[in-house]
Parts: C-alpha cells; sequence; structure tokens
C-alpha cells in the first residue's frame, strides 16, 4: 500500500471510529467525511439513499442502527473492514485491475471448502458434488492470496456445508484479517464455541438457509432443522453477531418467503439481511415443480420493493434486482464460483468451466473463453429484469458454453447446457410479457432511472462495439 493509500485508509477509519462513538448523532456528520474522501462515482446512489435514511429516520436509518448496535468488541472492526478495505479501498483497486486486464474483476469470490453436507436438501444442487472433494486451506488461502492482488476482499463459502471445515475458515480469517467472510450455511453446526470464535476474529458472517417457517424448513431440509436454525439465531443474537439468511424462493414456500409476517419474524430473530433466490433446475433430475411461476415471480417483486420502504432489513432478491446492478453480475463481473474440485465456474447455477485453479491462476481464469464470454455479452438483455442466460434469456448460457469448449463441472452426474437451458425455457416464456410490462410501467418510481439505463447501455453497447470489434449481446 502506498503512502497516499495508507492517509486514505487511516482517515478513512478515523471517521468509523468517529461513527461508532456516537453513532445516532455522529452518522449523519459520517456520511460527510466519507464524501471528502471516497470518489464521487464510489457507490453515489447508495451514499444518496443512505443519507436520505439518516434525515427521515425510516427504516433503513433503523437497519443502520441494529447494524451499530451489535456487539461493540466485534462492530468497530468489522465495520472498518467492510466499509473501508472490502470496499472503499478496493473498489478503485478493482477497477484498475478491469482497465489493466480487459476482464471481469470480481466484488466477491464465492469458494466451496467442501462437497460433504449433513443434510440433503430437496432440489438442491450442491447435492450433485456428492461428498468427496475439498479446497485445501493452501488452495483457499491461494485463491485469497490471489483475489487481493486483484482488489478483491470479499470472500464467500458456499458447499456443500462450509462449516463442515470450521477450523479452517476460522484460521482463514485470522490470517487476513483485512477481509470480510461470509458464509451460506444450514446454521445445524453452529453451537456458543463457534460463536466464541466469530466474536475472536470479527470478520466471519454467516447467512443461514430457510425456507420460510416450520413446515416449509423441515419438509425442504428434513425433519428438525427449523428447531437447529432457531437455535443458532438464538446463539448469534445473544452474541450480538451480525448474521443474515438466505432464502431459496420456490413454487412451494412462495407465499411464506413474500409474507410479511416471515419478515417480521426475521427481524425479531435478529437477522440484519435476506438473500432471496428464485429455485433453479440445476443438475441430474433436479425437479422443475419447484420452480416459481411468473405470477410468484411478481409477487416477489412487488413485496420486497414495498418490504424496503418499512422493514429494518435489507432485502435482496437476486433475479429480481438485476436493474440496480446492470443486469447479470456472474461471470466475475461481480462474482464467480470455484466448486470443490477447483473448477472456476461463471455462477454457482451455471457449472461450467475451462479452467481449474489448480492449473490456473485466478487472473487467468477470469480470462478464459467462457469467462470473456460473460463480459462480452453483458448485460443479456435490455431490459434488466431479465438478467439471467439461464432462467430468462432461453439458450443463452448454452451458446457460450458451446462456442467457449467449456465443459460440465457437475462432480456426480454431467449435464448439457442445452438440456439446463430447456427445463427453464417455459418459465422464461411465461416471465418475459410479465418482465416487460413492469419494465414499461411509467408510474413505477424506477422507471425514470430505467430510461437512463436504456442510454446508458446504448452508449456502452457503442464503446464496446468500438473497442472490440464485434457484435453486442447473445
Amino acid at each position: 500500500m502506498n503512502a497516499a493509500d495508507s492517509i486514505k485508509r487511516a482517515s478513512l477509519n478515523k471517521t468509523v471510529d468517529y461513527l461508532l462513538a456516537d453513532p445516532e448523532h455522529n452518522v449523519a456528520k459520517m456520511l460527510d467525511l466519507v464524501d471528502k474522501v471516497a470518489p464521487k462515482n464510489l457507490f453515489p446512489s447508495q451514499r444518496t439513499a443512505f443519507r436520505k435514511a439518516i434525515e427521515t429516520k425510516n427504516n433503513w436509518y433503523q437497519l443502520i442502527m441494529r447494524v451499530l448496535e451489535m456487539n461493540p468488541d466485534v462492530c468497530n472492526d468489522l465495520v472498518k473492514t467492510f466499509l473501508v478495505d472490502a470496499n472503499f479501498m478496493a473498489w478503485p483497486k478493482q477497477e484498475a485491475s478491469r482497465k489493466k486486464y480487459e476482464c471481469n474483476i470480481p466484488w466477491a469470490v464465492l469458494m466451496d471448502p467442501t462437497s460433504a453436507c449433513n443434510l440433503h436438501c430437496t432440489g438442491c444442487w450442491a447435492a450433485e458434488y456428492g461428498h468427496k472433494d475439498n479446497l485445501t486451506y493452501e488452495e483457499l488461502d491461494s485463491i485469497i492470496e490471489q483475489g487481493k492482488e486483484l482488489g478483491t476482499y470479499i470472500y464467500i463459502y458456499t458447499g456443500g456445508e462450509p462449516l463442515v471445515r470450521k477450523a479452517d475458515l476460522i484460521k482463514l480469517c485470522e490470517k487476513h484479517s483485512d477481509c470480510i467472510f461470509l458464509s451460506f450455511t444450514n446454521g445445524t453446526l453452529i453451537d456458543e464455541e463457534f460463536c466464541q470464535q466469530m466474536e475472536r476474529v470479527k470478520n466471519f458472517i454467516p447467512a443461514i438457509s430457510v425456507e420460510g417457517f416450520e413446515e416449509a424448513t423441515d419438509a425442504r431440509r428434513g425433519s428438525g432443522t427449523y428447531g437447529k436454525v432457531q437455535n443458532a439465531m438464538r446463539l448469534l443474537k445473544e452474541h450480538g453477531l451480525p448474521f443474515g439468511v438466505s432464502c431459496c424462493y420456490t413454487s412451494q414456500n412462495a407465499s411464506s418467503i413474500a409474507s410479511e409476517e416471515f419478515i417480521d419474524w426475521l427481524v425479531d430473530q435478529g437477522v440484519l439481511f435476506a438473500w432471496i433466490f428464485t429455485y433453479m433446475p440445476i443438475g441430474h433430475d433436479a425437479p422443475t415443480d419447484l420452480m416459481a411461476s411468473a405470477e410468484q415471480r411478481e409477487h416477489l417483486y412487488h413485496f420486497v420493493r414495498e418490504s424496503r420502504q418499512s422493514k429494518p432489513i435489507f432485502l435482496l432478491d437476486f433475479w429480481n434486482d438485476g436493474e440496480f446492478v446492470g443486469g447479470c453480475i456472474a461471470g466475475g463481473r461481480r462474482y464467480l464460483h470455484i466448486n470443490a474440485a477447483g473448477d472456476v465456474e461463471p455462477c454457482v447455477f451455471a457449472h461450467y468451466s475451462n479452467a481449474n485453479i489448480r492449473e490456473s491462476t485466478l487472473l487467468e481464469a477470469l480470462q478464459s473463453p467462457i469467462f470473456m464470454a460473460y463480459y462480452q455479452n453483458q448485460p443479456f438483455n435490455d431490459n434488466l429484469l431479465r438478467p439471467c442466460p439461464i432462467l430468462d434469456n432461453t439458450g443463452a448460457l448454452a451458446k457460450m458454453v458451446n462456442e467457449t469448449g467449456a465443459h460440465s463441472t457437475n462432480l456426480e452426474h454431467t449435464e448439457d447446457a442445452g438440456d439446463l437451458c430447456a427445463k427453464c425455457a417455459s418459465a422464461a416464456a411465461d416471465w418475459a410479457p410479465v418482465a416487460q410490462r413492469l419494465w414499461e410501467n411509467p408510474d413505477d418510481p424506477q422507471y425514470p432511472y430505467r430510461q437512463n439505463i436504456r442510454q446508458g447501455m446504448a452508449d456502452s453497447d457503442m464503446d464496446k462495439f468500438a473497442r472490440q470489434g464485434r457484435p453486442g449481446r447473445v
């Protein structure tokens, strides 16, 4: 880190210290200081939203206060690491890497420490991976070191059940104290001892998988799972530790997940964020009847937007929120996935690869044919409510896989990309007219921004045309 960066980092850390000394009174002043030291193009809309929340003391303000009321021994270091190291300092480094290497550079890297899991959930794509593969501690450490060189300071564990590897995950938190580590977990292995370890390292955040209330959760994850999840949440809340949930939105639990009762329950449990994923029929013999209907997906679209105006919890709908992140974020644009066998995949739902981390560097994987296909074709649709090359744009993934020679990385049963896309074709066709109606609705608060997005994408396509000398999107 050069002298200028060291000064900037110290200034930002001092700002956080000032905030945490008296959050309720200092948070507005903190934003003023951030505006002085951070680039104007670094998360401008998010900073505007936070300022508005503070001025009006709305539900977002309540969420900020909930975060700042965490265990003080954890909060100070965690907020510094997340805001300063993993975002304000990391973003310019990522941008420089994108320009230098002319490829996507991820904000976060997802990786599977193990394919092993103590549950076997219905329709889980990870179940296809079996229980035999692991990334060693040294391999995980190397991925993080390589990522930091490119500007990536956020690492998210998937699986399998990552907490099968508790000791190694904590060891990585200790070594890379300038990084933030999140983990998707079924929550059943979170106990008192692990909470104490989280308090000590201060940079590990679990996202516990829930399917709604007891009936829905136990139906998909096994009898008694809901009770273990509740116990894990109780322990985390008692320790004042940050945690969220991951919800797979299916045809069977749609009414439960997208309900005010469920969101209120999450807030009462101490949950700070909820990541909602639409079910994808990934893997051999994955059931297609769990896919949400177009009607259910539209209900989620409206429900999440309405809840964001009233609930003190951060809700993220990974498909319907495509317009807020410029479409598909996979292929290294904002994240990538490395499975337990080392295959570097563009997405946790796109199990195809040209590179293995045991044979290639992380940068080489980002420059591999399938990743460059994502880079050249994103966004996959001018309507950002149809972001996905699998679920929303029939055949887009298969075309990229076929043209780049990427191979299936499913560890148990290979799956042809064309077959995967075919399973989603009906859902894509049903959603297309709904997405168009929503996108073109002049009464939607987002409509003015969508006009700007259209123009921005048109300008971007012209730039891409000139730079690459090739046709635009798939």
